[in-house]
């Protein structure tokens, strides 16, 4: 099977509703998709979301490096020589790591299609099925005690709560949450980044010290501080999750040799596609070190990604592929089956999901 051609197109889907953070705030999906044909007729399928504020990656870059560096790479190679494509891929060019998991995934989602198996099977084959959790935006302390009743309605059991904009009052946005929700659901607490290290410590322990019960809190201090993170995690005793942190498996075992933070979140964006987050799932395996699969602001076809992915590798632990939940439509056939919070996987080759709706490709 030979790449005979690498398209690139955009598709934008609403959200239910505007999906706000510490860093931003959004209304629409709005991203790349591409198509990797092979010389069979095959199509494999990939995405990639511009997500500037944390991979530094435009529409405009990630469509320059896919037709202008990628494509002119990879044609002509075969599926079947995985690791040398997928070499040339990483190698192509420095970072745009979303323009290379977009590819990434589509050529593993051919990969599975020659030899006939889901890609999950293909990549370990750990389990099945996995539950995921829903993303709380950041919004008035009412408006979020609602959204995560509704979420547990609708029978998610764990809730990734967005804070990182108030400081201290992101206490109490979480304990209103806590008290609305009980103690049978896992809550989750991401700051994107947004506080300072000794004032983590301060909300992380007045979360502890009432009794909130926090699963993990995830990217509490800006990306590149690492001692801050460490300062936490040395002083705290909820587990820090490292997110934006993490962008390869060097950066992973950094993390871990300095003990900067406790488990890793791995999304394909930030490490490049499923080739070198192999490699990051590697060097946690090594060093016993849990991981969670996460996903950006992206529609079922990737995450669909990641949820392979996740299902491969047994030091994964903990899902956050939320994506498709957050999505007005679905206008995907096949692939891994979103059923609320539980993401079963299929029989189907590759990744499994159908035609891409693109009207233009290029």
């Amino acid at each position: 099977m030979v790449i005979r051609d690498i398209q690139a197109g955009e598709i934008s889907l609403p959200l239910a509703r505007p999906f706000k953070t510490a860093l931003r705030t959004v209304e629409h999906v709005n991203d790349i998709v591409v198509r990797v044909l092979a010389d069979d007729g095959q199509m494999g399928y990939g995405e990639a979301p511009p997500t500037a504020v944390i991979t530094g990656d435009t529409k405009g870059s990630i469509l320059c490096a896919i037709r202008e560096f990628i494509r002119p790479a990879l044609v002509g190679m075969e599926i079947e020589d995985l690791d040398g494509v997928m070499t040339k891929l990483q190698g192509c060019m420095v970072k745009n790591t979303s323009a290379k998991a977009a590819v990434d995934m589509a050529i593993y989602d051919l990969y599975g299609k020659r030899f006939g198996a889901p890609l999950y099977q293909l990549l370990g084959g750990a389990r099945r099925s996995f539950e995921t959790d829903l993303t709380i935006s950041v919004n008035p302390v009412d408006e979020m005690v609602a959204d995560s009743l509704d979420a547990v309605a609708r029978g998610f059991r764990i809730l990734k709560i967005k804070a990182g904009k108030e400081g201290s009052k992101d206490v109490e946005r979480i304990a209103a949450i806590r008290q609305a929700v009980g103690p049978d659901v896992l809550l989750r607490v991401d700051a994107n980044q947004g506080w300072t290290a000794k004032e983590a410590v301060r909300i992380i322990t007045a979360m502890e010290d009432r009794g909130l019960d926090i699963e993990l809190v995830e990217q509490p201090v800006n990306a590149h501080d690492l001692a801050g993170m460490k300062y936490i995690t040395g002083r705290v005793a909820t587990p820090i999750l490292a997110d934006e942190s993490v962008f390869s498996p060097l950066d992973a075992l950094n993390i871990i040799q300095e003990g900067a933070a406790d488990l890793i979140n791995i999304k394909l964006m930030k490490t490049g596609g499923i080739w070198p987050a192999l490699k990051l799932c590697a060097v946690a395996e090594l060093h016993g070190v849990e991981c969670m699969v996460g996903c950006m602001l992206e529609s079922k076809l990737a995450v669909s990604a990641g949820a392979h992915l996740c299902c491969g590798r047994g030091i994964i632990t903990r899902a956050d592929l939320d994506g498709p939940s957050l999505c007005a439509v679905d206008p995907y056939s096949g692939g891994p089956v979103f059923d609320g919070a539980t993401v079963t996987m299929t029989d189907a080759p590759g990744i499994g999901i159908g035609d891409v709706p693109c009207e233009h490709w290029s």
